[in-house]
């Protein structure tokens, strides 16, 4: 085995993302996959035969797999309700951490996943795969590079035809999965259009604000009869500088990675100079600003150099200091705390004050 590089096991395939992610890191030079887990060993089986995980890596048992291959990083697709739990399991061995979106299903779970990663000593990730599309990446450059001065307005619409529809790496199903077969559909398991798709937008729209949360949200949510979890959400965000609105939908027309629906998946920003389009999986975004009002498309950026979140792991790891970005535990923790009084607020049909990073409402 070359030690040289870092290894990485997988553990739990309960969230279809598994797949994506244990093929990225087996393409990278700086990764060796050493073990998975799962307790579904045939779940396991399918999804390893397609990206070639060699039989002898796969683990019913993951503290077996753990002692075993003495893993440098862990990715965790187990569901959201479980990942504070992961957290501990793994920090407490010195494992760093990679979780795959949503964050958690609680500030209080983020902050236990935040507590454990810093008394471990170990790299907290989170996952969040609309930070690497290049269209918003390319709209946080142009922001940060005053194009549109002062972000005052964010709105986001996102989310897909729904998991029941999807497997690994996107794959389509022929028959829509029973919703009573999935954990994305249980309440308690974590499942729900807003805890999956509105901290993306909640997290990006933090990130895009430099960490700026608003003072409280208001939201509305569509659990349809014979369903434990809404397939859809409204959120409206006080910020001081007026409202921004985040949408989430499992049921929108089509896919976006394959054609993108209409309202289209993605962001729009709204600054004190400027405005820009960013949808998702777009090569350009639309700017407009107030010397050239015209809008015009702008090519998105060459983000060759890290494409994904093992590129940005291998860089911090090597050199040391915290994880910056979406990626990293404070700019998504900003985002659950606007997921948790979104929740709230969806539960209790009012306004909830949106926590600020120290812990007191805004």
């Amino acid at each position: 085995m070359n030690t040289s590089r870092l290894k990485v096991v997988g553990l739990c395939f309960d969230h279809m993302h598994i797949g994506d992610q244990l093929a990225l890191a087996m393409k990278s030079p700086a990764y060796q996959v050493v073990g998975v887990y799962d307790t579904r060993v045939e779940r396991m089986n399918e999804v390893c035969d397609d990206i070639g995980v060699d039989p002898a890596l796969r683990y019913d048992d993951w503290s077996t797999l753990l002692e075993d291959t003495q893993p440098d990083l862990a990715i965790v697709c187990s569901p959201t309700a479980e990942h504070a739990l992961w957290s501990e399991r793994l920090a407490e061995r010195g494992v760093h951490i990679l979780l795959e979106k949503p964050f958690a299903v609680s500030t209080t779970d983020a902050e236990r996943a935040i507590e454990a990663a810093r008394a471990g000593g170990v790299q907290l990730a989170i996952n969040w795969p609309l930070a690497w599309y290049a269209s918003h990446r390319t709209s946080k450059r142009l922001i940060d590079d005053g194009a549109i001065g002062e972000v005052i307005e964010v709105h986001y619409y996102d989310g897909n035809r729904g998991p029941q529809y999807h497997l690994h790496a996107k794959k389509e199903v022929e028959e829509p999965v029973n919703i009573q077969d999935s954990w994305w559909f249980k309440a308690d398991a974590g499942g729900g259009s807003l805890l999956d798709y509105l901290g993306y937008g909640a997290t990006l729209a933090t990130w895009f604000r430099d960490g700026e949360l608003p003072t409280e949200v208001q939201a509305v949510s569509h659990v349809p009869d014979g369903f434990e979890v809404d397939l859809q959400s409204v959120v409206v965000a006080r910020y001081h500088s007026g409202l921004s609105t985040l949408q989430t939908r499992w049921g929108t027309f089509t896919d976006p990675w394959v054609t993108q629906p209409q309202p289209f998946c993605g962001f729009v920003i709204v600054g004190t100079e400027g405005t820009i389009c960013s949808r998702d999986y777009a090569q350009s975004v639309s700017l407009q600003t107030r010397e050239q009002p015209e809008v015009r498309d702008v090519p998105v950026d060459d983000f060759s150099h890290c494409e994904d979140v093992f590129a940005l792991l291998e860089q911090v790891l090597a050199e040391g200091g915290d994880l910056q970005g979406p990626c990293g535990s404070n700019i998504s923790l900003g985002g659950q705390r606007i997921v948790d009084a979104a929740a709230h607020s969806a539960r209790e049909r009012r306004p909830i004050a949106v926590a600020n990073n120290e812990g007191d409402p805004s």
